[in-house]
């Protein structure tokens, strides 16, 4: 049933795209021609609306080449709305492109710009409000998705307490095969691998398997058994915990290698442009900020004896050291190579106090990021003496030194500043390297902004 649902709703999906798209065409023409000032029509609505429909058409090709009408139940919204904007800028330069070519006929291009923004702006908010619809419907108990669960090691409980933990994405777990039964496993045991046969009569929707490394001999026959049923299978491989977000495959003849990490930015195009980035916002925010970063230092200068600026050794891109500036907000100590900063410490000034609530004290790092030592959005850099420690107790803590550090970052905007769990930091530095893009920086940085703080992780 779950199959004909996916089916009707993908048909539903793609014609109500069509009709949303089109109807944007003359409102778009309605706006610019009636409501924006200078409005002389010199192409009639009917010529737009002609060239509208081969341009609706191209739009729903583009969209499904660019898996928009795939299965979405555990795709992110984010992804989703990325490549709904790609496909219809791409359409949106072919269309131009081809308009140039007919040079006897100028169409407006404030109004296929405004067709644009209003064609994303309605796909997208439809996809926002089909998700929500969606998710209440799994939330109830209907279009669920039912699974055949192989396993009953850890991979097989994380499996099940993710599925509980995100209850209205409709999955529900028939029950598990294994060669053992597992203890706290709290759904229906279905017998050994010789059940599975029986069981696939059933006919679920989907096999996962997430037998562990002592039983993956019996891959082959879980895979046999399931093309031979013709049911979908997925596999959780043992070695889950070590894999990247998206792991990428090399071919060395017909032998598959998966990078074990694999990091955006170490393509050179996109390390280009997130450095082209750097320059340019940190030199117009130098310049911009200039009164602001003047007053700063005057008020530290009068605020205690010492230096304006509070120089500390961090480690940065690969491992070296390099020095990162702060407006000094606490009297010069002899702790702050070993010591956390807290929110009542008694080594801030008044004025370093002030600095810090507004996070005005990371200001002058834009001139770290101008020259290359750091990046506006990256992981947070640490002093060597937390870096020697952490190494050792945190999985993947080196990883957060393959990029840039920041002066802001994912970490920062979700609430883990300062003085919090340096796991938890850890673990939204390792999703921001691995899911690195231009608009995620975009994103973090207006977080930033709007939220009212430049990030600001502890003085020490």
């Amino acid at each position: 049933m779950i199959k004909e649902n996916q089916a009707l709703l993908n048909r539903i999906n793609v014609v109500s795209d069509g009709v949303l798209s089109y109807l944007m065409l003359p409102i778009a023409f309605y706006i610019r021609f009636y409501i924006f000032p200078n409005g002389i029509i010199t192409i009639p609505l009917r010529s737009y609306l002609a060239i509208g429909v081969v341009l609706t058409l191209i739009q729903l090709f583009t969209y499904a080449g660019f898996g928009l009408y795939q299965h979405q139940r555990t795709g992110r919204l984010r992804s989703e709305l990325r490549q709904l904007f790609r496909a219809s800028l791409l359409d949106f330069v072919l269309l131009l492109s081809w308009l140039f070519l007919q040079r006897e006929e100028h169409y407006s291009r404030m109004t296929l710009a405004l067709f644009l923004i209003l064609s994303v702006g309605a796909l997208a908010t439809k996809r926002v409000f089909l998700r929500r619809g969606l998710r209440r419907l799994r939330g109830s108990g209907k279009n669920l998705k039912h699974v055949l669960l192989i396993g009953s090691g850890d991979s097989a409980k994380r499996y099940l307490a993710a599925l509980e933990k995100n209850a209205d994405l409709g999955y529900r777990v028939l029950g598990y095969i294994a060669p053992r039964v597992g203890s706290g496993i709290h759904v229906p045991y279905l017998g050994g691998l010789e059940a599975l046969d029986k069981v696939l009569e059933q006919n679920p929707d989907e096999v996962v398997s997430a037998i562990e490394m002592e039983d993956y001999r019996m891959t082959p026959q879980i895979i046999h058994a399931c093309e031979q049923t013709g049911v979908k299978l997925s596999i959780i491989p043992f070695y889950a915990d070590y894999m990247p977000a998206h792991p990428q495959f090399d071919d060395i003849d017909g032998i598959p290698l998966m990078n074990i990490r694999r990091i955006p930015l170490d393509n050179f195009a996109n390390a280009f442009v997130k450095r082209l980035i750097d320059i340019l916002g940190s030199a117009a925010g130098l310049v911009l900020l200039s009164p602001l970063l003047l007053a700063c230092a005057v008020g530290v200068r009068f605020s205690s004896p010492g230096p304006i600026l509070f120089r500390q050794e961090r480690i940065g891109l690969n491992k070296k050291p390099f020095y990162m500036h702060k407006f000094r907000s606490m009297r010069v100590n002899d702790r702050q190579d070993t010591a956390w900063s807290t929110q009542k410490d008694s080594r801030r000034t008044r004025f370093g106090s002030f600095l810090r609530k507004y996070s005005l004290d990371e200001l002058v790092q834009l001139y770290d990021v101008l020259i290359g030592k750091m990046s506006l959005v990256g992981p947070r850099p640490e002093i060597p003496h937390f870096v020697d420690q952490f190494k050792d107790e945190i999985p993947l803590y080196m990883i957060r030194h393959q990029v840039r550090p920041g002066i802001t970052g994912w970490a920062q905007v979700n609430g883990f500043r300062g003085d919090t769990p340096i796991r938890k930091r850890v673990e939204y530095d390792i999703y921001y390297i691995e899911n690195w893009s231009i608009w995620f920086d975009i994103q973090i940085l207006l977080a930033t902004v709007f939220r009212g703080k430049f990030v600001n992780d502890e003085e020490l």
